[in-house]
């Protein structure tokens, strides 16, 4: 499971593959609760927008934020029936957010050793997420948060080596360029299809 990622810089990406303007986020390393950019579509408009939302997505009826710590991650099988992530799965609030690099933990040594992981062709990546919002009604705040979804690694050459041997190996899914729109716009039935091992960037651990 990711729990912690660089949110990119690299403005000109966004810009050619979005026609959008990358906004400044508080600090390039991103923890759960912390913002970060993602991209979403309004399908009411059809126009695509990019803004910073906490990761860890927060439902209404969360107490705290620092619930968002538990929902960082949301794993693709069962994200359609989980309290939390059921109300965003089923409005289509499909996000790809914007990461230059995503750590694991590798345990081949022994120990366990924090690892990055990046695109192949060092490009940055958008990590198919689910995001909702609510407005806070004490304060008048618009909530805005996410969680990446995730799907077995066994069958994946670099990411079925990371977590710890007794546990199931997940991955984060960076997606191709030639999905991102229809995942952004998919219906959930098309989502779930999409969310698999072939739809993936290759990635690599940069030496």
């Amino acid at each position: 499971m990711c729990v912690q990622y660089l949110t990119t810089v690299n403005t000109d990406w966004v810009k050619t593959h979005f026609d959008l303007d990358l906004p400044i986020s508080p600090a390039q390393d991103v923890f759960p609760t912390y913002p970060g950019p993602i991209i979403l579509t309004s399908h009411n408009t059809g126009r695509t927008a990019i803004g910073l939302a906490r990761f860890g997505l927060l439902p209404s009826w969360a107490k705290e934020e620092t619930f968002g710590r538990k929902t960082y991650n949301a794993r693709v099988e069962t994200v359609a029936e989980k309290p939390s992530y059921k109300s965003a799965w089923v409005k289509r609030h499909y996000a790809l957010a914007l990461a230059d690099a995503f750590y694991e933990p590798n345990y081949e040594s022994g120990k366990a050793v924090r690892t990055g992981i990046k695109q192949a062709n060092g490009e940055p990546m958008a990590i198919a997420s689910i995001w909702d919002t609510w407005t806070e009604p004490a304060s008048g705040e618009l909530i805005v948060s996410f969680s990446m979804l995730t799907i077995n690694a066994d069958g994946h050459p670099l990411m079925k080596r990371f977590h710890k041997p007794e546990d199931e190996k997940r991955t984060v899914i960076p997606l191709k360029p030639e999905l991102f729109k229809d995942w952004l716009n998919a219906k959930p039935e098309i989502a779930q299809e999409i969310l698999n091992l072939q739809s993936m960037t290759e990635l690599v651990i940069p030496s």
